[in-house]
């Protein structure tokens, strides 16, 4: 339900949305320092992984304060704000939702009550069996619908709130609950005196461990513990859940591991600077340009990244190719979410809202376009265009990942599977849709090979159709999905 938001680079046109990101988590452990503003810092590294609301819980060791809001964190939160924040323990979360309604009501850390005080929760990722996690709330009874659910949040992460509000430590109510969740979760929550982290057996989604001098934080990328000074420990294990108090830090491997991490934080998601099982991002997606260059070369005279997605992968197409690399658009850094419509004319401007074309860069030349993913295409019709409409006398279209032809039930807001034009036209037909000269895409192989991971390791669910954690039937069959994974099976009574 709840997701997170990424970088609105393909958010060019109004109503074209693109791959959004499941959000941004970030927790604290650090007596003696200032944990609030710490967390700010941290979700202000994590900002591209969710521009819809921000929010930080702090706790001082006898009471749980939660403030949040609507925004950037930037907009959410100021020195006034943060000074009301004290205490030793914090949690964050950057959020942009999907099923769950863009509303004050859903944005995080949820709060909610337990038998010995309270706890509150962030949540990265996507559940799948909801349904199933309702029911098991209905058998406590409406008594158990209290905190969150009971104030409208319509998240998944209020239902996980809710799960969680049972007799004994919280860290027995998180153990019970992990092995119940399917689907991708990366939890930072805590009580009023402990830290807590947790992460699905897959591990879809990211999660380090960093160290403070004086404490210990964990978070979404490694790039938010480099903001806040933290030194990198290593990652969350898929399956651990992780204990931080007053006498250390605890691990416990809750569930098996079996790895099958997101391939698309490594294409588009993540930031460049993060490193992902040992692998640096950017050097991921450069390495996915030289692939790209070898696979579709092309006769031109200049290779151009949309910006800023596009950029590391045209700086490896230009190294592998020989072809010079250059600036052809400029973007609008200060357009991002906006809740004000434009007037017709500027939606028919469309794209110059965020990219504007350098003339004389690109007039007369035959140029090579690179962008990370296509979705609907719209975004890429509008580039070609405005291109054209300044001088460029050729447009060769490169991807550095391959069709998206299949939705993502994780954490990623991808189009549905109608909707995405990989799905129903080929190669050339979307050339000729988007207006391209020619149009080429990395293979699935020359982009898991980029990472320098296992294929084994890696969800490429939504370029292959392949699901790693088994969906509610009725939504596999609505999509055409037949390829189920068989390492999550149904919650059973015995579950229950």
């Amino acid at each position: 339900m709840a997701r997170g938001d990424g970088r609105l680079s393909h958010d060019l046109l109004p109503g074209e949305k693109g791959p959004q990101d499941a959000c941004g988590v970030f927790g604290v452990f650090a007596p003696g320092e200032d944990v609030a503003k710490l967390t700010y810092f941290g979700l202000y590294a994590l900002q591209h992984r969710g521009q819809e609301s921000a929010g930080i819980a702090t706790s001082d060791g006898s009471q749980i304060l939660v403030y949040k809001d609507m925004g950037l964190v930037s907009q959410v939160f100021d020195e006034a704000s943060l000074g009301t924040l004290q205490g030793h323990i914090a949690i964050g979360h950057t959020r942009y939702s999907t099923t769950g309604a863009s509303e004050w009501a859903n944005a995080q850390p949820t709060l909610g009550p337990r038998p010995d005080g309270t706890v509150a929760l962030a949540h990265n990722g996507n559940l799948v069996n909801t349904e199933q996690l309702l029911a098991l709330l209905d058998e406590r009874g409406e008594r158990s619908r209290t905190g969150e659910l009971a104030r409208g949040n319509t998240t998944d992460t209020a239902l996980v709130t809710s799960l969680l509000n049972t007799e004994g430590p919280l860290e027995d109510a998180l153990r019970e609950v992990m092995p119940r969740l399917r689907g991708a979760y990366c939890f930072t929550l805590m009580d009023e005196t402990t830290l807590y982290a947790a992460r699905d057996p897959q591990g879809i989604r990211p999660l380090v461990l960093g160290r403070l001098e004086r404490g210990w934080v964990v978070a979404s990328e490694t790039a938010a513990l480099d903001i806040c000074g933290a030194s990198f420990v290593r990652e969350v294990a898929p399956g651990e859940m992780i204990v931080i108090d007053e006498r250390g830090l605890r691990c416990e491997q809750v569930l098996e591991p079996r790895p099958r991490g997101c391939v698309f934080e490594y294409v588009y998601l993540a930031r460049p600077d993060t490193r992902i099982a040992g692998r640096s991002v950017h050097e991921s997606r450069t390495a996915m340009g030289r692939q790209l260059a070898r696979e579709h070369p092309v006769d031109a005279d200049l290779v151009i990244p949309t910006p800023d997605s596009g950029t590391p992968a045209a700086i490896g197409y230009a190294l592998e190719s020989g072809i010079p690399y250059g600036s052809g658009m400029v973007k609008n850094a200060y357009v991002g979410r906006t809740f004000i419509q434009p007037s017709q004319t500027i939606r028919q401007l469309g794209i110059r809202l965020k990219l504007n074309p350098l003339r004389e860069v690109i007039e007369g030349k035959r140029l090579v376009v690179i962008d990370d993913s296509i979705v609907r295409g719209n975004t890429q019709r509008a580039v070609v265009r405005m291109l054209r409409e300044a001088g460029a006398a050729e447009v060769h279209v490169r991807i550095s990942s391959p069709p998206v032809r299949w939705p993502c039930f994780y954490g990623i807001d991808f189009a549905s599977r109608a909707e995405l034009i990989g799905n129903g036209l080929g190669i050339e037909e979307i050339a000729r849709s988007i207006g391209a000269d020619s149009l080429g895409y990395i293979s699935t192989a020359g982009m898991i090979a980029a990472t320098e991971q296992d294929e084994s390791s890696l969800c490429t669910a939504c370029f292959t159709g392949t699901y790693p954690v088994a969906l509610p039937e009725d939504v596999a069959r609505a999509q055409g999905i037949t390829d189920q994974g068989t390492t999550a099976p149904a919650v059973t009574e015995e579950d229950a």
